[in-house]
């Protein structure tokens, strides 16, 4: 499954690959929760795709998620892990 896929990446820091909104796109994972309206929510820095930098991201909306075999050191700068638009967190780093 691919809420279990992203939790072991954010234990891992693993660097992960997938497709959203028909792009090919590599990220960090960092946090995974429910937001405001329940759904399942992926908030990672995105090295590319459509730029760098924060996005969240709909679980349902991902398709074939795979670590691609690199890992990342630390977390990113201004990363809040009690970040409010998540209102139940089941990962983070």
């Amino acid at each position: 499954m691919c809420k279990d896929a992203i939790i072991e990446a954010i234990r891992a820091k693993a660097i992960v690959r997938f497709t959203y909104s028909q792009k090919i796109r590599t990220a960090e994972p960092h946090l995974l929760g429910y937001d405001s309206d329940g759904d399942l929510t992926l908030s990672a820095w995105q090295l590319t795709g459509t730029g760098q930098g924060w996005r969240d991201f709909h679980v349902s909306k991902l398709s074939g998620l795979a670590t691609t075999g690199d890992n990342f050191e630390r977390a990113r700068p201004d990363y809040n892990p009690d970040d409010s638009t998540l209102q139940v967190v089941l990962a983070r780093l």
